[in-house]
């Protein structure tokens, strides 16, 4: 077995995109094997497509998934929350839970679940289906050192982690969490103001999509500000002054601000 390969048994409650996601990256990177992973859910399709895919131990039946794992993924629509871990009952007992239920806190799984169980709240984005995540970490009551890496460790596999205070989810929703979609709207804007000058569709979008990601690996690698990034880019008199200059007055940089706040607002509002 690879050096640092997680031998914790890991069940997933739900088998949707983001279990799918992470199977993916925890196998692809070695740091599950197969034999320590289980995948539930009620979709027999999904399941079959799941074993098919990642040879993993799949099936319905939940409480024998969390009785046989050391930690449990819950994977699931948070309206699910009660029923699910009514069914599981004293399965979860002495587990790591860890949740990638949006807006779900601690404290309400706490309320349902065995007075032993430790828990890790997740708060991954949509990239992690492409590897190139950014999940942040809330760790409660009683969770070790050991088991808040692990539980990093497994979100690093498909992407990047951060390890924050639960009060502070809400922005993370609002910016990493929803951000994609902010992205995605400034690339088809990007695209489009290249269609408007000529260049063809498919082109414009690559052209686009590839500027974007050059950038922010850009400003990962360096760790530079990104306003001193921006200044390297724009020379004095030249074509990206302008560029910005127009930006500026179209309030993109508030628009964004605005966008974040709109969103943590809401994520606080949905989780009650």
């Amino acid at each position: 077995m690879p050096k640092g390969t997680v031998t914790e048994k890991l069940a997933f409650i739900g088998a949707g995109q983001m279990t799918e996601a992470l199977l993916g990256g925890l196998l692809a990177s070695h740091v599950v094997e197969p034999a320590f992973l289980w995948a539930t859910d009620v979709n027999q399709e999904r399941c079959d497509l799941i074993k098919q895919r990642f040879g993993v131990r799949v099936g319905a039946e939940n409480r024998a998934a969390a009785s046989w794992a050391d930690v449990v993924v819950l994977a699931i629509k948070p309206q699910l929350l009660e029923s699910v871990l009514k069914d599981l009952g004293p399965a979860l007992a002495g587990r790591l839970v860890i949740s990638i239920m949006a807006g779900v806190s601690i404290r309400s799984i706490a309320k349902l679940a065995p007075s032993d169980v430790r828990i890790v709240r997740v708060m991954p984005n949509a990239p992690t289906l492409v590897r190139e995540g950014m999940s942040a970490l809330a760790v409660g009551p009683g969770v070790t050192e050991a088991e808040a890496e692990l539980a990093r460790r497994l979100f690093e596999a498909v992407g990047r982690a951060v390890t924050l205070d639960e009060s502070l989810m809400d922005a993370v929703t609002g910016l990493s969490g929803s951000g994609p979609a902010y992205v995605f709207m400034a690339i088809e804007a990007l695209a489009d103001g290249g269609v408007k000058m000529g260049l063809p569709r498919s082109v414009a979008e690559l052209l686009a999509a590839q500027t974007v990601l050059g950038a922010a690996r850009m400003a990962l690698a360096t760790s530079e500000h990104p306003a001193r990034l921006k200044d390297r880019v724009a020379s004095p008199g030249g074509t990206t002054i302008a560029g910005l200059h127009q930006l500026e007055r179209g309030g993109l940089r508030a628009s964004l601000i605005a966008a974040v706040e709109a969103a943590a607002k809401k994520s606080k509002e949905l989780g009650g």
